[in-house]
């Protein structure tokens, strides 16, 4: 065992990389690194020093023709000489890159991680390791640090990272630099591929690599890849600490029901400024927004909106996210796919009762049946907001629905007098996103019903109830352009 293939060895222990592993994925481009990372771990699972079976990917981007096939060709047959198994795939970056409006880099590793995982889940394996090394944490770094990072950005590539809450990612070669990877290489007497396209400074990460990178070493007394690699461990170790104050608070102050993720600001701001970016990272990561386009500056704005806490502002952010500030709560949300609230007007339909109605997207399902106890007793258990009971004697029919509008007025269950509507959302501190579904029941004389927020004191079931009114309402599910029925 060379003293490289030792060091790579202490590595994958220190942290752990392969876990209970049975299978791990190597990819393998053919360059450098990725030759480096296979013939390393091959020899260390020959020598018995780590028991999972070694598997090959390798992903043909197809952008530089001909040479990308060579290098399809030439890891097929490093993979060979191993005897390891070996998955290859083409995939059209430029195509992708045009249609999703990415950069080539961008698209690039999108659809590389994609189809390492594709290939991964087919072969049953859940560890997939790749080259990374200490230059390319250096890089990683540099190119955070340009655009503005926080403590967490600082940690650099870290050794293991979960995709997709399944698959694994390691990096076993973060512990040496490129250059004692050259040396390795050249000490087996192993051949690579070179790609031409690494020595393009129009890619931002080139340009660090090549000519910011060299500049900056030549003012270090030292390595300062190696400088870079410390300050990214030490980063990950502040990280870690910060993490576990986070799992104590998160259960408080996060709601993750429905479409969006609120945070209480109160315990939100009462928390050291550290905790705090990392509580809005996990809001954002929470809804499935992506954090790659989400530089410092982004959660500078999300925290000043926080702190200014004033109820309906709101802005917007990279993956179609927005983060805004309701009634004490900082909310982040993905925006409607119709922006548009449903206009307030006049119009509204009688109910069919019993049987069904449809109105705005709505359906309203009406019952009647006679009270008895332990119906009432069931009710009471059976009671959410979708679903509500009225005293028949009490409703002077027709009873209609509609939406809401100006000068709407009720009696809110257990108060004796008249409430304006929108007054009394605005006390109740109800959302305006949800304020823009709310429905009318009323019937000839008052409203019953401000539905899902609240029923009315005039029409409620009491122990003298004898004949009662469910009333059911619910979303109706999207339909297709072509299935679409007739609404009002």
């Amino acid at each position: 065992m060379s003293e490289f293939e030792k060091k790579v060895a202490d590595f994958i222990k220190a942290n752990a990389l392969y876990g209970s592993a049975d299978k791990v994925l190597l990819a393998v481009s053919g360059g450098a690194d990725s030759t480096a990372l296979l013939y390393a771990l091959s020899t260390l699972s020959s020598k018995n020093v780590f028991r999972p079976e070694l598997l090959c990917a390798h992903i043909n981007h197809q952008l530089r023709a001909a040479l990308a096939n060579s290098d399809e060709d030439f890891v097929i047959a490093q993979a060979a000489g191993l005897k390891l198994a070996i998955t290859t795939k083409q995939v059209n970056v430029r195509e992708f890159a045009a249609h999703k409006k990415l950069s080539i880099e961008t698209a690039a590793r999108q659809l590389r991680i994609k189809n390492l995982i594709e290939i991964a889940k087919a072969n049953n394996c859940i560890t997939i390791a790749t080259a990374h090394q200490k230059n390319d944490n250096a890089e990683t770094l540099l190119q955070r640090l340009s655009r503005g990072t926080g403590f967490r950005g600082l940690g650099g590539i870290w050794p293991k990272r979960i995709f997709n809450n399944e698959f694994k990612f390691v990096r076993p070669l973060l512990c040496v630099d490129r250059n004692e990877i050259i040396q390795y290489l050249k000490q087996q007497n192993l051949q690579w591929r070179q790609d031409h396209t690494n020595a393009d400074c129009t890619y931002r990460r080139n340009y660090i690599r090549h000519r910011l990178l060299p500049q900056l070493q030549k003012d270090c007394s030292g390595s300062l890849v190696q400088q870079l690699s410390e300050l990214s461990e030490s980063a990950r170790g502040f990280y870690k600490l910060i993490c576990r104050r986070v799992d104590e608070v998160w259960p408080k102050a996060a709601d993750c029901s429905g479409e969006k993720v609120t945070l209480n600001l109160k315990m939100l701001l009462a928390q050291p400024q550290p905790v705090i970016v990392e509580l809005l990272r996990r809001g954002l990561t929470a809804l499935g927004c992506g954090e790659r386009n989400l530089s410092q500056n982004h959660y500078e704005g999300i925290l000043q909106l926080a702190q200014q806490n004033t109820s309906g502002r709101k802005i917007d952010l990279p993956g179609e996210c927005v983060v805004g500030t309701e009634y004490g709560s900082l909310v982040f949300a993905r925006p409607e796919k119709i922006s548009h609230p449903p206009k307030l007007t006049d119009k509204s339909i009688t109910l069919n009762i019993p049987g069904q109605t449809r109105f705005g997207g709505y359906s309203i399902e009406a019952a009647v049946f006679q009270h008895r106890e332990e119906e009432f007793k069931k009710f009471k258990v059976e009671k959410n907001n979708f679903i509500e009971w009225f005293d028949f004697n009490k409703i002077k029919p027709p009873l209609l629905v509609r939406f809401r509008k100006t000068g709407d007025r009720f009696v809110p269950l257990g108060l004796n007098e008249e409430k304006k509507v929108g007054k009394f959302l605005t006390a109740a501190r109800v959302p305006r996103y949800l304020r823009q579904k709310l429905l009318i029941v009323a019937d000839s004389e008052k409203i019953i019903w401000l539905w899902p927020i609240r029923v009315s004191e005039q029409a409620k079931v009491t122990g003298e109830t004898r004949k009662i009114i469910q009333l059911r309402i619910t979303d109706m599910p999207k339909t297709s352009k072509n299935n679409k029925r007739k609404q009002v």
